[in-house]
């Protein structure tokens, strides 16, 4: 009997990179780690990965064999195989990632956006896997989006389609958020970790109303304090949920209104929320929808939430190639 064919799912985060070996099925055979901040450069660091997917490997090694390496990043390219000016890396500018991975394997190499990654890994072995229209939401540290239309991951002409995190919630001025991208006002300085953490200390300073929160430095403060204190009937942090909640539904109108999904998955921590982020922002999509789309697009929780779900959408980009 041949070898197990698997494929190695990497997600490079700026603290950490994960990485792990995800068979068809999407069983995870074996995982991983590596300190992203411990290389200098970005060739020391392909370099370590390398190794330390190999070194993983050895336990199994007789059993499977390695037909491909899905990545994704912060930034990635698709297009070009790059990550390009990633904020959150210890390394500038536009790194040519997988002409330095090819330095190690003759192998299949394929590199996307994070939520890209995460919307193929939906399609493949999740929720969306009878669907052609859908998109994905990441609600991490901040907000990612991917988006499939016919059937097929959109990358638009310079392979960075699909950046809703960075789309504007109101007009221009100096009221609206700042955000790391270096614009003002983006969706993910509201709806992320860190938009609700914003929003909480936002309205701690607005009013008097009594909060377990306000012990709280900004710093100290994190986004599961937050959902805690929600769940035990604290005012304020249910009115951080309700705001950010709306906040996200008045955009996934408008993303309907571009792409007609069928659903739309959110994924991430401030997902695991639930019905404090699913309800307002379901009541506020409808809403602000068209009538010919009310009613029509169902908004679900990822069924990789329960999983690994990075290595997952990063193994499934290798998958879904093949098969297509």
């Amino acid at each position: 009997m041949g070898k197990k064919q698997v494929v190695a799912g990497i997600d490079i985060g700026g603290t950490n990179t994960i990485f792990g070996f995800v068979d068809r099925e999407g069983n995870i055979l074996a995982e991983g780690r590596i300190k992203t901040s411990h290389f200098g450069t970005p060739e020391d660091f392909v370099s370590g990965l390398y190794r330390n997917i190999i070194t993983s490997l050895k336990p199994v090694t007789a059993d499977v064999e390695i037909i491909g390496f899905g990545i994704g990043a912060p930034m990635g390219n698709i297009n070009k195989g790059t990550i390009e000016h990633p904020a959150n890396l210890p390394w500038k500018g536009i790194i040519p990632f997988v002409d330095l991975f090819r330095k190690h394997t003759d192998r299949r190499i394929i590199l996307t956006n994070d939520a890209n990654a995460a919307a193929v890994g939906e399609m493949v072995y999740g929720g969306a896997r009878c669907m052609k229209n859908f998109v994905v939401i990441t609600l991490g540290t901040g907000l990612g989006s991917g988006f499939v239309i016919d059937g097929r991951l959109v990358s638009g002409s310079d392979g960075f389609a699909g950046e809703l995190g960075h789309t504007a919630v109101g007009p221009p001025g100096s009221s609206n958020r700042e955000c790391g991208c270096g614009k003002k006002g983006c969706l993910e300085t509201y709806v992320s970790a860190t938009g609700i953490k914003r929003t909480v200390m936002q309205m701690l300073a607005d009013s008097i109303i009594p909060s377990e929160l306000r012990k709280y430095s900004f710093d100290k403060l994190q986004s599961k304090i937050i959902h805690d204190a929600a769940r035990s009937g604290d005012e304020i942090a249910l009115k951080a949920f309700d705001y950010t909640g709306m906040m996200l539904g008045f955009k996934l109108a408008d993303v309907v209104a571009y792409t007609s999904p069928e659903a739309i998955f959110l994924l991430g921590g401030l997902a695991l929320a639930k019905e404090l982020i699913f309800v307002p922002a379901k009541d506020h999509m409808e809403q602000n929808l068209l009538n010919i789309y009310k009613g029509k697009v169902k908004l679900r929780e990822s069924e990789l939430s329960s999983r690994n779900a990075a290595v997952l959408g990063a193994g499934s980009l290798i998958w879904s190639d093949i098969e297509n």
